[in-house]
């Protein structure tokens, strides 16, 4: 695999990501939990840069091992707590949006847990995660390189993706 190009902090497009990607990472939402939507959402994507990126830093943050390789299949395991399970399903719904939509079961249960403007915070880390997705396939950025905790130094965002 070659990748396509490098984006740097210099173009506004990618300016803006990051702007998102700060808001989303000072919005409040448990480190935990965060990474948990980056990584379900990448692995529904397909995009093995993300995945290496939010396991490492998950692995960091004290998640474990057991949770992270199970995370595909969170229904079918006691790993993940109830409020767990609504922003799971409800990253799936929102990650899918196009053939499954956000039903109105999804929408009630995370709900249940989280007041509307945590819901909206959760769904900005989804659309986010979702769009560096996007880029990260699509210029493909090589998996292996990012080193555990570089966003949080950062203050949640990268000077620079190479790709």
């Amino acid at each position: 695999m070659q990748s396509r190009m490098e984006l740097r902090v210099e173009s506004p497009a990618y300016r803006a990501m990051l702007q998102l990607e700060g808001y989303v990472r000072s919005s409040g939402i448990n480190p935990t939990l965060l990474e948990l939507i980056k990584i379900r959402a990448s692995q529904i994507n397909g995009c093995a840069f993300c995945i290496d990126m939010h396991t490492k830093d998950a692995r960091l943050n004290g998640e474990t091992e057991q949770r992270i390789y199970a995370l595909n299949a969170w229904r079918e395991t006691p790993f993940f707590t109830d409020e767990e399970r609504a922003v799971l399903a409800f990253t799936e719904a929102v990650t899918l949006i196009a053939t499954n939509s956000v039903s109105d079961e999804i929408y009630d249960e995370v709900s249940r847990y989280f007041s509307p403007d945590e819901i909206a915070n959760l769904l900005m880390a989804i659309v986010t995660i979702n769009s560096w997705n996007r880029i990260a396939i699509t210029t493909r950025i090589i998996p292996g390189s990012y080193e555990p905790g570089a966003l949080q130094h950062n203050k949640g965002v990268p000077e620079k993706v190479s790709v």
